[in-house]
């Protein structure tokens, strides 16, 4: 991949993707599974659940827009201490396109776009 060009990498709500199926490789990066959604309705390429926020940090979070910043920034120094939990992700996105599935209602707000950013930094290098 060239070091310009930033990998591609998708963010889908689980229950979208029961329906639309997505594109490349498909991680769903929840901790806990999505409610209501049977595990053969997903195309699932891995569950990374360690590359997840930590119970504590997502309990702590509750998808409080107020609380984004400090959930970005405590989030992003969990996936630099666990590179082995997102070394997968990281090299699935340097083979070509991923797609991240995540259960939060909110889009902006919530782990897939942290961790997002996180791999397009990582898969870039």
């Amino acid at each position: 991949m060239a070091a310009d060009t930033a990998p591609r990498i998708d963010l889908v709500r689980v229950y979208d993707a029961v329906h639309d199926p997505p594109r490349g490789q498909v991680f769903l990066v929840d901790r806990v599974w999505p409610r209501g959604v049977r595990k053969e309705a997903l195309r699932l390429d891995g569950w990374p659940k360690d590359a997840a926020p930590s119970n504590e940090l997502r309990t702590w979070f509750g998808h409080d827009p107020a609380k984004w910043e400090e959930f970005r920034e405590r989030y992003t120094a969990e996936l630099e201490s666990r590179p082995e939990a997102v070394a997968p992700l990281v090299e699935a996105a340097r083979k070509g396109p991923v797609t991240l599935l995540f259960g939060a209602k909110d889009t902006e707000h919530n782990q897939a776009v942290v961790l997002r950013d996180h791999l397009r930094a990582r898969a870039g290098r």
